[in-house]
């Protein structure tokens, strides 16, 4: 196998965007989600189905730097930390976040047309399932034939995109409790990746425009569930870059 795309946002929420390598520390790949947009008044997580719109902006970040592209607006600058530590709620579960200064959140804030804060997030804090999560070619090219158009790798916003030598759709499946090696880091399967309506949403837009959780739910009809991909987390860290080779471990 080997690995095709590498994809993170440093902001939660925001544009899945393409890297050619990411390093993967024992919390998971470095650069990821380490920014998250908070509602000051619930001290809550703003969530991308429920703010489709954060998928129209692009974010940078070098570990000092944070670049935000927002449409018809770009803003710079190293963030501050305040030392406003908060206990947020992140899909009913708490997260801790700092509160940084800067000029993130008035321009989130007009552009999402409502009070937002920028928080800085502890490794791991605002990741539902596991750090790492895995998609391959197969199940995305069967998932394709069956929404009747191409499926962008980055709509599933998923970490690592694999061509694998099993074309057989969600072959993946079989890959949960077993160790995938990924150029010269491994991470252990944990399990399979339940999907939610922001498929249905243009990764670069995060207009509605494709009704794929609807089809995914036919192909996964046997199953019972709405799954596709996987969750892992690292137990070897590395860098991992596109086009390294990848593999599974064998069974025992």
């Amino acid at each position: 196998m080997q690995v095709t795309r590498i994809g993170f946002t440093p902001l939660k929420g925001g544009r899945h965007v393409d890297h050619e390598s990411v390093t993967l520390s024992a919390e998971g790949p470095v650069g990821d989600r380490v920014f998250c947009l908070l509602d000051p008044e619930r001290d809550r997580c703003l969530r991308t189905v429920e703010h489709p719109t954060l998928l129209a902006t692009r974010v940078g970040w070098d570990g000092t730097v944070l670049r935000a592209e927002l449409p018809g607006r770009t803003v710079v600058g190293e963030p501050v930390a305040t030392g406003d530590v908060r206990e947020v709620d992140y899909w009913g579960r708490r997260a801790s976040v700092e509160l940084v200064d800067g000029p993130w959140a008035a321009a989130y804030s007009a552009y999402l047309g409502r009070e937002v804060v920028l928080g800085r997030a502890a490794p791991g804090q605002v990741v539902y399932g596991a750090s790492v999560t895995i998609v391959t070619d197969a199940s995305l090219a069967r998932l394709a034939d069956q929404v009747g158009a191409p499926v962008d790798g980055a709509r599933l916003r998923a970490t690592f995109q694999l061509a694998a030598a099993d074309r057989r759709p969600f072959a993946e499946d079989e890959w949960v409790g077993r160790r995938l090696r990924l150029g010269a880091a491994e991470v252990e399967v944990t399990g399979l990746v339940g999907r939610c309506a922001v498929l249905d949403l243009d990764p670069a837009s995060g207009l509605r425009d494709l009704p794929v959780l609807k089809a995914l739910a036919a192909l996964r009809a046997e199953t019972g569930g709405v799954d596709l991909g996987l969750y892992a987390e690292v137990v070897v860290p590395a860098l991992v870059r596109t086009g390294d080779p990848a593999s599974v471990a064998p069974l025992g």
